[in-house]
C-alpha cells in the first residue's frame, strides 16, 4: 500500500478534526445535499454517448478531463508512478470494454473512478499474492515516491506508517478527500457508500490518525 504525497501539517489535521467533530454532529441530524458534480453533467452525458457509439474522440477527450487524476489517485493508492499508469492503462480498457454496461445511474466520470479503485484494488492484491510466493521483494520497494519534497521527511513518515494503520475503507477516504480533493458526494459514488459514510469515515480516519500522530510527539516532549 503506497501513500504518495502525503504531506499534510500536523496543524491542519488537528484544527480540521475539531471542526469535522462540530460538521458532522450537525450533518447527522439533517439531510444529505448532493453536490453538482464536477463536470457539467450535460457534457457528462454528452461523452457517456460518445463513448458508447465507439467514438475514439470521446475517449481521448475522457483521458484529457480526468486522466491526471486518475494517475494522482492511482499513485496514492499504489505507491508508484509505473504502477499508476499500468493501471490507469488497464482502467481505460476497462472503460472501452465494458461501456455497453453503463447506465447513467450516475455521473460518467463517476463510474470511471469506481472501476480505477477496483483496478488499483486488484493491482495490490496481485502485488501481495506475488509476494508471498516470492518472499523476495524488498519493503523498501512499495515505499511512496514523494511528490513534496519540501515536506519535512519525518512527519512525512510518520504520517505514511500512521495511514497504513487506517482500515482501508478510512484510508481510501482519507486520501480521496484531503489528498486528491474529492467532495463528498464524488467519494461517495466512486465508493458506492452514502455522503454521510464518508463524512463520518473521513472523521474517524482523522481522529485515529491524530491520537496515532499524538502519541509519539507527547513521548518526545517527555524526553525532551
Amino acid at each position: 500500500m503506497g501513500t504518495a504525497g502525503v504531506a499534510l501539517p500536523w496543524a491542519r489535521i488537528s484544527c480540521e478534526l475539531r471542526r469535522e467533530e462540530r460538521r458532522v454532529e450537525r450533518e447527522e441530524d439533517s439531510p444529505a445535499v448532493s453536490a453538482p458534480p464536477r463536470e457539467g453533467s450535460n457534457e457528462d452525458a454528452l461523452l457517456a454517448r460518445a463513448c458508447q457509439s465507439g467514438d475514439l474522440r470521446a475517449f481521448e477527450r475522457l483521458y484529457r478531463l480526468h486522466g491526471a487524476r486518475m494517475k494522482s489517485v492511482a499513485r496514492n493508492l499504489l505507491g508508484t508512478t509505473s504502477d499508476a499508469e499500468d493501471a490507469v492503462q488497464e482502467t481505460f480498457l476497462k472503460i472501452q470494454r465494458g461501456i455497453g454496461h453503463f447506465r447513467g445511474q450516475s455521473s460518467f466520470a463517476t463510474w470511471s473512478f469506481r472501476i480505477l479503485i477496483n483496478t488499483c484494488y486488484d493491482a495490490r492484491r496481485s502485488r501481495l499474492r506475488k509476494k508471498e510466493v516470492a518472499q523476495e521483494e524488498p519493503e523498501e520497494s512499495l515505499r511512496p515516491e514523494p511528490r513534496a519534497p519540501s515536506a519535512h521527511p519525518t512527519l512525512r513518515i510518520a504520517l505514511e506508517r500512521a495511514l497504513e494503520r487506517l482500515t482501508r475503507h478510512q484510508r481510501d477516504v482519507f486520501l480521496l478527500y484531503e489528498v486528491e480533493g474529492f467532495r463528498h458526494s464524488e467519494i461517495a459514488g466512486v465508493l458506492d457508500i452514502s455522503e454521510t459514510a464518508s463524512k463520518n469515515t473521513l472523521f474517524q480516519a482523522k481522529k485515529n490518525l491524530r491520537q496515532m500522530l499524538e502519541a509519539p510527539r507527547s513521548r518526545e516532549r517527555e524526553a525532551g
